[in-house]
């Protein structure tokens, strides 16, 4: 009788007020122990010195700036244009507007680009993973033109999204006039600006494959005259570096030597822009002192992976009364070598949860500090659904918590 008076109770106080003993999900710390997290971009910082009018180096997984030289100077980037004419058909395909398998027809327009081409001719038919492969590796004038009519109806419509891009990635000293980088008034954009991109770009895992092939063939011509046609990469860094990995080289005699560099090592990803180098000798030479630096000073710590368990968080008037919280992506800290400091990681909630909550779901954020100094924050994610409790399954969690 005693046990029954006091289920009601208990019974009662739930439903009037909820689990009163329930964690009010205040934030949760735990402390790693790993190398420093602070950065210096500076040049005078760094006593690096790059023979370019522009440079930049940045942090992959975090776009941080670890060097930089002229960073934000507006410049022409010749065929490093490229970069966001692919990150757009990647993204178009992540979208579903069209596949990599699709066919394409190439025009009058595309055919009759000059410069670095694939030497396509009206009418014949790649797929979009060739003309693709054919920008990557051989900087395929006439392969921009035809994937930017497949995509958006016209050049001119192409270019339009360019820009678009660019403003929602805050490249801030870009503006695009064609797809190619062909020499035109007004086309410019910076090192920060090609940096950012690029490291949208080699998100995309497909892209690894074209940037570090050294060679390779596609047919070209109409149907019954098709011939093979020698792919040679032009980025000669994936030859002269260990674990490059890409990304765009560039030349015309007003923009001088340019590249778009990416490189990876014992987990840390790197991305480097070199413009307006002397030589293509000194834009690889120049990447790979940039890159050298990079790795000399900087590691990558894997804070938690994708999907891994942060906590159990309490679901007041929920079914279940608790579900995980987990970290949406793989977190990774760039820190700086020999310094031995401290990161710590903060669970913040976004305010009450309460149900109904789906899977997947973001409830708030993984706080990255170092030294008490917020560095970056990650979406944290319900690891399961939660219901609102019918009056039966509080008086099943009640029970439970009395025996």
């Amino acid at each position: 009788m005693r046990k029954k008076i006091l289920s009601c109770c208990l019974i009662a106080a739930l439903l009037m007020g909820g689990f009163m003993g329930i964690d009010r999900f205040k934030p949760e710390e735990r402390s790693i122990s790993i190398v420093n997290a602070r950065v210096e971009p500076s040049a005078k910082e760094t006593g690096l010195k790059v023979k370019a009018k522009a440079a930049v180096l940045i942090d992959a997984a975090s776009g941080e700036v670890l060097f930089a030289q002229n960073a934000h100077k507006r410049l022409p980037p010749a065929s490093v244009t490229k970069v966001m004419t692919m990150l757009l058909i990647m993204e178009a395909c992540e979208q579903g507007k069209i596949s990599l398998k699709d066919t394409v027809t190439i025009s009058e327009r595309a055919a009759s680009m000059g410069g670095s081409q694939m030497y396509m001719e009206p009418g014949e038919q790649h797929t979009v993973e060739e003309l693709l492969m054919g920008v990557a590796m051989v900087s395929a004038n006439d392969g921009c033109v035809a994937l930017a009519e497949y995509l958006a109806g016209s050049v001119e419509m192409f270019v339009e999204r360019m820009n678009k891009r660019a403003a929602e990635l805050e490249m801030n000293d870009t503006n695009f006039v064609n797809t190619n980088g062909l020499p035109v008034a007004n086309h410019y954009t910076s090192a920060y600006d090609i940096a950012i991109m690029s490291r949208d770009l080699i998100k995309f895992p497909e892209t690894k494959k074209w940037f570090t092939k050294w060679q390779g063939t596609i047919k070209v011509g109409l149907p019954g005259k098709e011939k093979d046609f020698g792919l040679t990469n032009t980025n000669k860094l994936i030859k002269l570096y260990s674990g490059a990995m890409g990304i765009k080289t560039g030349f015309t005699q007003d923009a001088g030597y340019c590249l778009s560099g990416a490189a990876q090592r014992n987990g840390t990803k790197l991305v480097g822009v070199v413009l307006g180098c002397s030589s293509s000798k000194v834009r690889f030479a120049e990447m790979g002192k940039m890159f050298d630096y990079g790795f000399s000073n900087y590691e990558s710590v894997r804070i938690a992976k994708k999907g891994q368990v942060q906590k159990a968080l309490r679901i007041e008037k929920g079914t279940p009364s608790k579900v995980d919280v987990v970290i949406e992506d793989d977190v990774t800290i760039l820190v700086k070598k020999g310094e031995k400091e401290k990161l710590k990681t903060r669970i913040e909630i976004n305010g009450y949860i309460k149900p109904p909550l789906k899977q997947g779901q973001r409830i708030g954020e993984l706080v990255v500090y170092h030294d008490g100094v917020e560095k970056e924050r990650f979406p944290i994610t319900a690891g399961q659904s939660a219901e609102k409790a019918s009056i039966k399954d509080l008086y099943i969690q009640m029970m439970k918590k009395i025996i």
